[in-house]
């Protein structure tokens, strides 16, 4: 009987990596079973294995474009062109919201009303330009490992966020998906950083350190302006966190 419950139990697991690449990519996964999705939170822990494989689709795709002889920066741009589009924009929409709400409003509702809107400010266009030309320099330093420990890191950072602050709203992505366990969250972590290490050697480790400082600091500001997450926020932290890795790696590796 033990033994049945451990097997449903990981058949329960295995059904998360799915279900985590359903909600954070655009890539075409087929239909999933009801269950797969019954407890949303639990899946965090594949956030960084969803980093992994598109990591190894782009480095696929930007071996490709080396092999036809296109210089570095046409090759990081058009990568990071491919990454937006397998994730359909989620996180970078997320930036923009949470720059335009968290720097145009002047309180708590009024802050979570501007990030709720569709539409994008200043704060949000000067932050997607910025953001976007770093990601790009950043790709063009890195190798095909360094891009994969960025995507992997960068989504394991995700899940701390969630367990660490309340949600700034009762609605939403991140609402519906609810709070996640320690054991899930550590997981997580354990799962991004040692895979970045893996890859990048001791450089992973530090790239790892500098990433939850940056979540740290993303999360101390959040619950000073609107009293916790919401999507937008761990959207924007996957960003800045991403960002943070590429420079760390490209710099170490110079």
């Amino acid at each position: 009987m033990a033994q049945n419950d451990s097997d449903i139990a990981l058949a329960a697991r295995l059904w998360d990596v799915p279900a985590a690449l359903v909600l954070l990519t655009r890539l075409p996964i087929p239909a999933l079973p009801d269950h797969a999705f019954a407890h949303g939170a639990r899946a965090v822990w594949a956030y960084p294995v969803v980093g992994l494989v598109l990591g190894g689709l782009l480095a696929l795709f930007a071996a490709v474009l080396n092999g036809l002889g296109l210089s570095a920066p046409i090759v990081a741009g058009l990568t990071l062109g491919a990454l937006v589009m397998l994730t359909g924009a989620m996180h970078e929409d997320g930036l923009a919201d949470t720059a335009d709400g968290l720097w145009g409003g002047h309180d708590r509702e009024r802050r979570l009303e501007i990030m709720k809107d569709s539409r994008i400010g200043a704060y949000g266009v000067l932050a997607l330009i910025l953001v976007m030309g770093l990601r790009w320099l950043g790709l063009a330093e890195v190798t095909w490992t360094g891009l994969i420990a960025a995507l992997m890191l960068s989504r394991a950072m995700m899940p701390p966020l969630m367990l660490a602050l309340p949600h700034a709203r009762g609605t939403g992505l991140s609402h519906s998906v609810g709070a996640p366990n320690t054991g899930a969250v550590v997981a997580a972590v354990l799962i991004g950083s040692v895979g970045a290490m893996l890859l990048t050697g001791g450089a992973g480790l530090l790239a790892a350190l500098v990433a939850g400082a940056v979540t740290v600091c993303v999360g101390l500001i959040a619950n000073a302006k609107i009293g916790g997450q919401t999507g937008d926020i761990l959207g924007a932290t996957q960003i800045l966190a991403e960002i943070a890795v590429l420079l760390t790696l490209a710099t170490l590796t110079q």
